[in-house]
């Protein structure tokens, strides 16, 4: 393998600049070119190539987004968009690929693994729903986003004796909400999976004021409701009085945690290692702290699980 190419793709998550970095910089460290594809599946079919060297990637590591930056792609989800894409690469000399996204991303690089071009994945959503790894580039900077802002919103919340639902991103998975809600120590947290009570959530409110709690903080994964509909719920259950904040699009920015920093360099590295070791069809993982290889019908084929027992604790927690 003389030339490796890598690209992001679907959502941007902080992280996956230093997944480029260790890409770039453990290939050349191993005598191979490197070919940074621009925008996506979109640029691999259009020819948005630049060759990468050691400076190219330079101080880029602390920053958020992704330098390659990113796209989505219908055309690249059709049988006739895969082939043009990979003959695309061919063409180019392209002789491995080195996909960073979510699980969409890699539905395109498993297709093209089976099409007989080496391909692997590095997992790079702040979701953190991607099966067969602990944790997905992105998301432990995400849960200390939600956790600031949440902080933040407390001061408001004790200010004025106000009950504040929070509205965090996720898609159907609750891990955001749920991290960032036991962390940040909320009331109530709302997540995929787990049936609302509100019965009991207005009951927990109402206990907390008879005890002259000066505020109260509700986490909702947006994947259960909007923000909006709960606050609407409390009050007609409770004649409490609320206020709504969605974070929105602020989670997926900000300069990468030292986690992220450190996940991305790891999985960069590993993705690069496994191509010079004939490997394809995998997506690179992390499982108990070690570095684990995972078939990509394994990684978007499963649902993720919410973890029963954060969730449990923080609902003890919160009395």
């Amino acid at each position: 393998m003389k030339k490796i190419a890598v690209l992001t793709s679907g959502g941007d998550a902080p992280g996956m600049n230093a997944a480029i970095r260790a890409v770039v910089r453990q290939s050349i460290f191993n005598q191979v070119s490197v070919v940074g594809i621009r925008y996506g599946y979109q640029g691999l079919l259009e020819g948005d190539y630049l060759p990468l060297e050691v400076g190219s990637v330079g101080d880029i590591i602390h920053k958020g987004g992704t330098s390659l930056f990113t796209s989505r792609c219908p055309e690249f989800k059709t049988e006739q968009g895969q082939i043009h894409g990979m003959r695309r690469l061919q063409k180019n000399g392209i002789d491995g690929l080195v996909v960073i996204g979510g699980d969409g991303s890699f539905r395109g690089a498993q297709k093209l693994s089976r099409l007989g071009f080496p391909t692997v994945g590095i997992p790079a959503t702040i979701d953190n729903d991607i099966v067969g790894t602990d944790f997905t580039i992105g998301f432990d900077t995400a849960v200390n986003t939600v956790i600031e802002a949440i902080d933040k919103v407390r001061d408001t919340a004790t200010s004025l004796e106000r009950i504040f639902v929070i509205e965090v991103m996720g898609r159907s998975k609750g891990d955001i909400a749920l991290w960032a809600g036991l962390s940040a120590g909320a009331e109530s947290i709302l997540v995929p999976g787990v049936k609302p009570d509100m019965d009991a959530i207005v009951k927990r409110l109402i206990q907390g004021k008879q005890r002259h709690k000066k505020h109260s903080i509700i986490v909702v994964a947006e994947g259960v409701s909007s923000a909006d509909q709960v606050a609407k719920a409390i009050t007609e259950k409770s004649g409490l009085e609320t206020r709504v904040t969605v974070l929105g699009h602020i989670q997926r920015g900000g300069s990468p945690s030292a986690a992220d920093r450190l996940l991305g360099s790891r999985l960069g590295a590993r993705a690069v290692d496994q191509l010079l070791a004939g490997k394809s069809g995998v997506m690179v993982g992390v499982k108990n702290n070690c570095l684990v290889d995972v078939p990509f019908e394994i990684a978007i084929s499963e649902n993720h699980e919410l973890s029963i027992s954060l969730y449990e604790l923080a609902q003890s927690l919160a009395i």
